[in-house]
């Protein structure tokens, strides 16, 4: 398998500076758009953030709709690539959905804007806010499906239970990390969602 080779408009590769100046201007759409929200929001302004000249914007990306489909892409691949991470870890798969949620909730505290980027996804880039779900299921289908196959965790249908467990965690998300201070959850929250998780995926002994 071979690393994805990132170009320009014009589908050069991007030299070690190009791939910075790429960089910031991601960094500074998550910004711009967290903010101001997609419609309020404008290319000299992302620019401008990104501490690069409007024209150099349009060496990146043909439009402030791309940038934006880009930048769900990227928060895509970081928040999955966190949350892989963290249930990696598990030695059980309670354990690995608690890791897992544990990465995602630490990942949200960093990233709040992720959270009103999907949400505006639904209007301005509906197949984007598609592609984010979908991608963030897909591996977790798998992993339940393995772990049901192995007796680990009840006789239940894979997906619907992914999309139960994913909606959750993001609402639990919202409601101790976007609305409260960041932290982490409290610990009897943390015991809630633990209990929660363990009869949702008849887990022997969770």
């Amino acid at each position: 398998m071979t690393d994805t080779v990132l170009t320009n408009v014009d589908g050069r590769p991007l030299s070690k500076r190009g791939l910075d100046t790429r960089r910031r201007l991601l960094d500074a759409a998550e910004r711009v758009f967290g903010d101001l929200g997609y419609h309020e929001a404008s290319v000299v302004k992302l620019a401008e953030v990104a501490g690069v000249a409007a024209g150099t914007f349009y060496l990146y990306f043909d439009s402030k709709k791309a940038v934006f489909d880009e930048l769900v892409r990227d928060l895509n691949r970081r928040v999955r690539r966190a949350m892989k991470q963290g249930s990696s870890q598990g030695t059980t798969r309670v354990e690995s959905e608690l890791l897992g949620f544990d990465a995602y909730f630490r990942f949200t505290a960093e990233h709040p804007a992720l959270y009103r980027i999907i949400r505006q996804a639904e209007f301005v880039s509906p197949e984007m806010l598609r592609y984010h779900y979908d991608r963030l299921s897909r591996g977790y289908i798998e992993a339940l499906r393995a772990a049901v196959d192995s007796g680990e965790i009840g006789e239940l249908d894979p997906e619907v239970a992914a999309y139960a467990l994913m909606g959750m965690g993001e609402l639990i998300g919202m409601r101790w990390i976007l609305w409260g201070d960041r932290g982490p959850l409290p610990g009897a929250v943390i015991d809630e969602l633990r209990r929660i998780i363990g009869c949702v995926l008849e887990a022997p002994g969770a």
